[in-house]
């Protein structure tokens, strides 16, 4: 029974990006509503294949962790590491046994479970039963809580002979200064030493309850059983309510540089300020905008003015990272130690120029052709639709986001990209991190 399980199950996961493609150009159907005890639900039915991917998300993200950075993830990982009458080892095989996939994880905005599995009733209620039951009564046990805590604590000592993670962790601290989502998902040394069990109980039943969860559902289910399925996954939790709004993101007043000493052979730049956040009324001229500029590889700006022309980097990039409050505009580079100041100085004189000219027509026209081009395999499979789902959901996204997209995007003009750009952007008010060896330069303007 097991090993059948786990055949099928892998059989049915290679031909899962079959099951919803034929649906991709329009979008796939979505239905939703709320559980008994206030959950909101997002169903998509995919009946091609015998597999069900359940996404949980919880605004119970970093962002809510208070003076105790790396709380959330340690919570969201405590979740898998027994339940009830089951210990870790049990809950593993419970769902190993039915060849299913579990997993927790919170990031700085939502807390997500998620859960694979066959659809045959045997496999399927084991699943459900496992996850329900570690999501409404996680043991959180003292040895348990140890081990992962000192696996944390072990990583954290790895981040820091990584040049490229401490650069992206000390990006966010400058550019979000005071704010919650200036600190790590994973805590720090200090802080997660600090913490204890107790506090991992309380943060679970505060943050932990059917009002602050959204429950995205993708597979072979009619929706009279996806309702059954959501009811059962949050029927033992407390009804509660969502947190407060987190505070609004400030801008950077003054450019801020940080070089950090690393004794390594290549230099790291990170540059970065606030971007914009989830239901951004400039998110569509943003988002095609930074595809041009650096946010589609090869072809981006960024990479045919920082490799093509002066070889300065092997790649670059661009991005804006969204969020509940607005997220960061990232970008970064890697590049020779003696030549990190001219690939910095490159780097913000493209965006200048972007932003005071914006893109070309040509320009503005393969970007949306690859967009739009490159969508339907975005929402290909079902764990990519359950992914967005769970997007939508947590975020207030319009039900129509998936069929509207692409339409969004080709209405795009260069005179939005342009405006957006020239009121969202701020060259003179970037935060920068250097990563690399210090070579007694000059200390002005650094912290």
């Amino acid at each position: 029974m097991r090993t059948d399980n786990i055949r099928i199950f892998s059989i049915a996961c290679a031909l899962l990006g079959l099951s919803v493609a034929s649906a991709a150009e329009a979008g796939p159907k979505i239905e939703t509503w709320k559980t008994t005890k206030g959950a909101r639900v997002l169903f998509v039915a995919a009946p091609d294949l015998p597999i069900l991917d359940v996404r949980l998300v919880f605004d119970a993200g970093s962002a809510r962790d208070g003076e105790r950075s790396g709380l959330a993830s340690l919570t969201a990982n405590m979740l898998t590491q027994g339940a009830g009458a089951w210990d870790a080892d049990t809950v593993a095989e419970r769902i190993e046994s039915v060849g299913a996939e579990f997993s927790a994880s919170a990031a700085r905005d939502m807390a997500t479970l998620s859960l694979r599995t066959l659809t045959a009733e045997s496999a399927l209620d084991q699943a459900l039963e496992t996850v329900a039951k570690s999501l409404s009564k996680p043991r959180f046990d003292q040895a348990d809580f140890e081990r992962v805590r000192e696996n944390r604590l072990v990583a954290l000592r790895q981040d820091e002979q990584d040049p490229s993670t401490l650069g992206s962790k000390a990006i966010y601290r400058k550019v979000f200064g005071d704010h919650p989502y200036a600190a790590d998902p994973a805590g720090t040394l200090e802080t997660v030493s600090a913490i204890r069990r107790e506090e991992l109980v309380e943060f679970h039943r505060r943050y932990y309850v059917a009002g602050n969860a959204v429950v995205a559902i993708v597979g072979a289910l009619a929706q009279e059983q996806a309702r059954d399925l959501a009811e059962r996954l949050t029927a033992d939790l407390d009804t509660g309510e969502p947190p407060p709004a987190l505070p609004p993101v400030p801008e950077l007043s003054d450019p801020v540089l940080e070089r950090l000493s690393f004794p390594s052979t290549q230099t790291h730049v990170f540059a970065g300020q606030p971007g914009m956040r989830r239901l951004d009324p400039d998110y569509f001229p943003l988002y095609v905008g930074n595809h041009i500029l650096g946010g589609s590889g090869l072809v981006s700006l960024l990479m045919e003015e920082v490799r093509e022309k002066r070889g300065l980097s092997y790649s670059v990039y661009s991005y804006f990272y969204p969020m509940s409050r607005r997220g960061p505009l990232l970008m970064g580079l890697q590049t020779k130690n003696d030549q990190a100041d001219q690939a910095r100085a490159v780097l913000m004189d493209t965006v200048r120029r972007f932003r005071e000219q914006g893109p070309t027509e040509a320009e503005l026209t393969a970007a949306i052709k690859h967009i739009t081009g490159g969508f339907p395999r975005r929402i290909a499979s079902n764990s990519k639709v359950v992914g967005y789902l769970a997007v939508i959901g947590f975020y207030g996204l319009p039900l129509d986001y998936l069929d509207r997209f692409s339409e969004r995007v080709s209405k795009i003009r260069a005179e939005q990209i342009r405006d957006a750009f020239h009121r969202r952007v701020h060259p003179d008010r970037f935060a920068t991190v250097i990563v690399g060896p210090r070579e007694g330069r000059a200390a002005a303007g650094e912290d």
